[in-house]
């Protein structure tokens, strides 16, 4: 309000140019006209998030460039060096920043909101944030053996899920030598810790060292003070943290900024103090291990983890249920393929690490809520049985309405309402349960807020009636009216509707009758005319020429079901972003991002799989599995050149929601009165000994799907547990025809293949 006033603004212009600066007011104005004007120029919390990231950037700036001898993370390593693909110039830039490979894992314990990160040349990050541990070979002579050095086909990783979920990295060098390491979180006693095995193989002389690094995967980390246990057997960090080794090392070398990084100094004659102080916070240290001595003993290093908001604080788990327990509720998949069957295990898997009691869309730099991606990772959780936790986190919906019926998350997103009512829907659909009092008030208030936020509709503009300009979601480009906003706001208020039915039937019948005619008002506001490049396709919002960002509007076909299948809008829509927004077989998305996108790749793949065209679907499926991490992660936004992470978060959680739910659709999903089975099963799924899917939830009850040869043609089972009217099954496996009956509680299909 203060920079409102025309004094302030007056002064603030005359210093500006008093002092050779474009005037900032003017500027901001000229940003602001490329919005349409909205509430919010963009949420406070991004904003926030935006300035944290750039000031990192603004550090990695004076820290990198200049000290290029360092040893520095595997994106460094490969973003600084000229003769790499990743390379990026600096000149300019005002920030240097990770835009190349933005790829880690998170390892954890399920109903633990903690995760310890690891890159992909096995560095490990213990806690949120924070400093990282590297692990080397050091010879008697030459040059130092670095993983963050090795080209891709010396380097192999992978996620493992058993009694923990494990990392294990390994690194082979010229030689013949080898550095493995497996990175888990474990518990001492209630106390959570990431625990890191090193196995150092094929080498007898020479050094294992554990490195102290002042970075993470993002940029520097600052290292202030670096101190030896008193047992001589681990370090000290920041005064608090601790990191014990499970033997005492044969000589430690501990380095300021000042004095250069500790790799440097590792055949240095002089003893190193047993404590360095660094106020740049650039600290560094090196524990030195004799192989000699050792031979290949592993090596046991534990770093005890501290709770996020209160550093100085052990967080206690109690009552954590294993990895077995935690898995048990959700539908299996055994299929013939064993890359997708892992690639969907790891994403289940996933899917329950993020969502310890609420969800989070990454383990590091998304590892806050948005209703957004919670719809969606709920929607996969309980649609694969997940039933409790699903309830758990709806719990949270609630308290963060405000008075006046909106659901917040970030400020100025005006989708969220109708996300967390259709969450509401869901679950009380798949479950057969009535909502609880508490859902059903949050609901009302929801649906009136909906209601009340749309703007006037007799004002004669292309957005009357639509919910005002918004950030949105952030891949969509500048505030504008979109469309996605809309569907999801149609979406909410037909599912207040329906759960408002019993206690409530007028308010219900309002939202029936409101949610008809926003639905009708969006359809005519779709921009026509003979001027319009791609007649027939949906962009963004009414005032947007087509690009990227229409593929927020494919939200009226998946998941939202608004329009019929194949609908002939939706399609065009498709088909312009197949032909102007794809690189290399997946959706590419030009704005903000600008890499390809795994989950809305598989949105566009969600689209032909219900019109239909079922090879399309599996084009696209394919393009995504082959941009899986070797640990089966997908980034927010993919390199196109390097394969690596480029935008958001390295582990991203609305991706692996999207494989899974894609794998689930393949073998059933829903359409009104019916469930489809089988219309998405390739051939190579299910040859041999048969593929398996379930028990997976529906509005009908939970079913399994078994599919094997039989003869030249097909064998379909599904066994279901109806309540109610039982649906009708239509089976459409490609090749082999259609058949459609009405269920019983076991039904087999015997199909031919169709010429």
């Amino acid at each position: 309000m203060l920079l409102k006033s025309w004094p302030v603004r007056f002064l603030i212009t005359r210093a500006a140019r008093a002092y050779g600066f474009l005037d900032p007011l003017k500027l901001v104005a000229k940003i602001r006209g490329f919005a349409e004007p909205s509430e919010f120029a963009e949420p406070l919390e991004l904003l926030r998030a935006g300035m944290l990231f750039h000031a990192r950037g603004l550090v990695n700036t004076k820290a990198i460039q200049h000290n290029l001898d360092w040893v520095w993370p595997y994106w460094v390593e490969r973003q600084f060096n000229p003769a790499d693909e990743s390379f990026i110039p600096r000149a300019f830039s005002f920030s240097h920043i990770n835009l190349t490979h933005r790829n880690w894992t998170a390892v954890g314990l399920p109903d633990v909101p903690y995760y310890p990160i690891v890159d992909p040349r096995g560095l490990v990050t213990p806690l949120f944030d924070g400093w990282s541990l590297d692990f080397w070979l050091v010879p008697e002579q030459g040059a130092l053996l670095l993983p963050c050095k090795l080209p891709d086909g010396d380097f192999a990783q992978t996620l493992e899920l058993g009694d923990a979920l494990a990392v294990t990295s390994r690194a082979t060098f010229a030689g013949g030598a080898t550095l493995g390491t497996e990175v888990r979180m474990g518990l001492d006693g209630h106390e959570p810790y990431c625990g890191v095995t090193v196995r150092p193989s094929g080498w007898r002389g020479g050094y294992l060292a554990v490195a102290l690094r002042p970075y993470n995967p993002e940029g520097v980390s600052f290292v202030e003070k670096i101190a030896r246990t008193a047992d001589q057997s681990g370090w000290v960090v920041n005064g608090r943290n601790t990191i014990q080794f499970d033997r005492c090392p044969t000589r430690m070398v501990l380095s300021s900024y000042k004095e250069g990084d500790a790799a440097l100094r590792l055949h240095e004659a002089e003893p190193t103090p047993a404590a360095v102080t660094d106020p740049i916070g650039m600290a560094t240290a090196v524990a030195l291990f004799d192989l000699r001595e050792g031979g290949t003993t592993p090596l046991e290093i534990r770093a005890p983890i501290y709770d996020e908001l209160t550093p100085r604080k052990r967080p206690l788990v109690t009552g954590r249920p294993s990895w077995r327990t935690a898995l048990a509720p959700l539908a299996k998949l055994t299929m013939s393929d064993p890359a997708l069957q892992r690639l969907y295990d790891l994403a289940v898997a996933n899917l329950v690490l993020h969502s310890p009691d609420e969800t989070y869309p990454g383990p590091y730099t998304y590892k806050r809520f948005w209703f957004r991606d919670a719809a969606f990772m709920l929607n996969v959780l309980l649609t694969l049985g997940d039933v409790e936790r699903t309830r758990r986190v709806l719990g949270h919906f609630a308290p963060r309405q405000r008075h006046d019926g909106y659901f917040l998350s970030q400020e100025g997103e005006w989708d969220s309402n109708g996300e967390a009512i259709w969450s509401y829907q869901r679950f009380a659909a798949l479950t057969g349960e009535l909502p609880t009092e508490s859902w059903l008030r949050a609901t009302a208030r929801g649906a009136r807020w909906i209601m009340r936020k749309r703007l006037p509709r007799d004002s004669g503009r292309p957005e009357a009636g639509l919910l005002p300009a918004g950030f949105s979601a952030e891949h969509l480009g500048p505030n504008d009216f979109y469309y996605w906003d809309d569907f999801w706001g149609v979406a909410g208020l037909r599912a207040a509707a329906e759960l408002l039915s019993r206690t409530d039937p007028a308010l219900a019948r309002e939202c029936a009758e409101e949610a008809s005619e926003f639905l009708a008002t969006i359809e005519r506001s779709f921009p026509r005319g003979p001027q319009r490049r791609f007649p027939g396709s949906i962009p963004a919002s009414p005032k947007r020429r087509m690009d990227s960002g229409a593929v927020g509007s494919l939200v009226a076909d998946y998941p939202l079901q608004l329009f019929s299948p194949g609908d002939e809008r939706i399609l065009r829509t498709a088909d312009y972003l197949r032909d102007h927004s794809s690189h290399g077989g997946g959706f590419f998305q030009h704005m903000i991002h600008s890499g390809i996108n795994a989950y809305l790749t598989l949105h566009l793949a969600q689209v032909r799989l219900r019109a239909g065209d079922h090879r399309s679907a599996w084009s696209l499926m394919d393009t995504v599995a082959a941009l899986a991490s070797p640990t089966g992660q997908w980034p927010e936004a993919i390199h196109p050149r390097t394969g690596g992470g480029c935008m958001g978060d390295g582990q991203h959680m609305w991706a692996a929601c999207e494989w899974a739910m894609l794998v689930r659709n393949c073998f059933v999903r829903e359409e009104t009165g019916r469930l489809i089975i089988g219309s998405g099963l390739r051939p190579d799924w299910w040859r041999g000994a048969g593929a398996i899917f379930g028990p997976t939830l529906t509005p009908f009850g939970p079913l399994t799907v078994r599919i094997a040869p039989a003869g030249a043609g097909v064998a379909v089972q599904v066994d279901g547990t109806w309540r109610g009217v039982p649906p009708t099954l239509e089976v459409r496996v490609p090749g082999f025809g259609v058949q459609t009956r009405a269920a019983g509680a076991s039904e087999e299909f015997n199909l031919v293949a169709v010429p």
